[in-house]
């Protein structure tokens, strides 16, 4: 190589260098839509507690500088001042706290608000993993915004373990049709896009209103009747709660009932989509087995 053509190739280098350093960091979101930052976000708003929970696992518990109600967990959390919840954000509150990230879920009526801080031009990642696999992935991109990458990895690596490990365990066990019960008054469920049916596929579930197209439906207690599951998972997120599954025991006729297969489950665990969501998955793994074993 002469050298006009070393110094051309430096110069190529240096001015490559250059463009890197402008987007140092580079990541997509669950929308497809890339997240840049020019450095790791030091000042992160979490506007969903799932987001408050993986942005903790991740490392960067202590960057998060705002965020939504019910961002309770890990307790530390709960020490963390408010912006709001998901129907309504203080959009003054949230640019006086200076984010330099925002970490957003795109439900309720905050949505427009959400927007409106994106033409702010404050980078905005949106999290809203579909399947199980993808909150190891989320907290990688997490890790790599925040500068937390070896945190992140390391959790990241846990979970996929534990994944592994429950998917050996139960993904060919006899399938066992059930009804997913998220709320009672009305009564609603989840078809078979949203996160927990990824759940209750891998411990061998069959959830009876997987075809569905919204979301998360409300269903008629005849629609249940009809397709008869052999058990019923319902949720709570305090103690005292029975989650509504006790509704059932006046239909003794349904194969739920008749096998004593009404299971209540922490939807603090199941019901979010972060880190724990795998410690709720084995708790309903081993729902299912019960309903196997009360076959004989």
């Amino acid at each position: 190589m002469n050298g006009a053509a070393l110094v051309k190739c430096i110069g190529c280098l240096v001015c490559l260098m250059a463009d890197n350093a402008g987007a140092a960091i580079s990541v997509q979101d669950d929308d497809g839509k890339t997240v840049s930052l020019s450095k790791p976000a030091q000042r992160v708003i979490s506007m969903a507690p799932h987001v408050t929970e993986l942005l903790f696992a991740a490392g960067g518990g202590d960057r998060i500088v705002g965020a939504v109600a019910y961002s309770d967990y890990p307790e530390a959390a709960k020490r963390i001042p408010r912006v709001g919840d998901n129907r309504e954000i203080d959009i003054e509150r949230v640019l006086a706290m200076k984010p330099d990230l925002l970490v957003v879920w795109r439900h309720g009526s905050s949505d427009r608000q959400v927007e409106q801080l994106r033409k702010l031009g404050i980078p905005l990642f949106y999290s809203e993993p579909h399947k199980l696999g993808d909150i190891p992935d989320s907290l990688i991109r997490l890790g790599q915004l925040l500068g937390t990458d070896a945190v992140a990895q390391q959790a990241a690596s846990e979970l996929r373990h534990q994944l592994a490990f429950l998917a050996k365990q139960y993904t060919h066990r006899a399938p066992v049709r059930l009804f997913y019960q998220v709320w009672d008054k009305p009564l609603y469920t989840l078809n078979g896009k949203h996160i927990v049916s990824d759940a209750i596929r891998l411990c061998g579930g069959e959830n009876i209103f997987a075809k569905m197209t919204v979301t998360a439906p409300s269903v008629g207690v005849e629609a249940v009747l009809q397709e008869n599951p052999e058990a019923i998972i319902g949720t709570a997120e305090n103690s005292a709660s029975d989650g509504g599954v006790n509704l059932w025991k006046r239909y003794p006729l349904l194969t739920a009932v008749q096998r004593g297969n009404l299971f209540l489950l922490d939807g603090n665990l199941l019901n979010r989509a972060g880190p724990r969501m795998i410690a709720g998955t084995a708790a309903l793994c081993e729902k299912l087995e019960q309903a196997r074993d009360n076959r004989h």
